[in-house]
């Protein structure tokens, strides 16, 4: 069994369309990123290639390359779990914790657990999403940004 951690920022910016663990929220500003910025998924990716020692998001799909620019982080998801593959790991479960004021995720929580459960091929059981406010406090207190912290275990296929 190995564990990984994986934690993601992003701030929000104007005329960006929100995504969050691969479900489009309307009505709110979207994250910043070179990729749709899917705060969630980043961290679920990196929690994933560190559990098995194989870098992280930034190695694999850096924000300098053009081939990744604006590209739906369930592709990049996807990408991961096919490494995972190549090296002999089978994944076990996923916790997550999103970290934001607004908007409210309750609505999407059951969404975007099918949404990574599907991705990596794991029964909607073994994926965890949570989602707590930083009480005003800090970036996120001030609508800032977001943040999303991921936990992992994996074992040899």
């Amino acid at each position: 069994m190995r564990i990984g951690i994986g934690i993601d920022v992003h701030p929000f910016a104007e005329g960006r369309e929100l995504v969050i663990g691969g479900v489009h929220i309307p009505g709110h500003k979207g994250l910043d990123g070179h990729s749709d910025a899917d705060v969630l998924l980043h961290a679920v990716s990196d929690a994933l290639l560190g559990a098995a020692a194989l870098g992280d998001i930034g190695l694999h799909f850096p924000n300098t390359s053009q081939e990744f620019k604006d590209i739906d982080s369930m592709i990049l998801l996807k990408q991961v779990r096919k490494l995972l593959e190549q090296h002999g790991y089978q994944i076990v479960n996923i916790d997550t914790m999103l970290l934001l004021e607004e908007p409210k995720i309750a609505p999407y929580i059951t969404e975007m657990r099918k949404n990574i459960a599907r991705c990596l091929g794991i029964e909607t059981g073994a994926v965890s999403v949570k989602a707590t406010t930083n009480e005003k406090l800090g970036y996120i207190g001030r609508v800032e940004g977001a943040a999303a912290h991921a936990v992992c275990i994996i074992r040899q296929a």
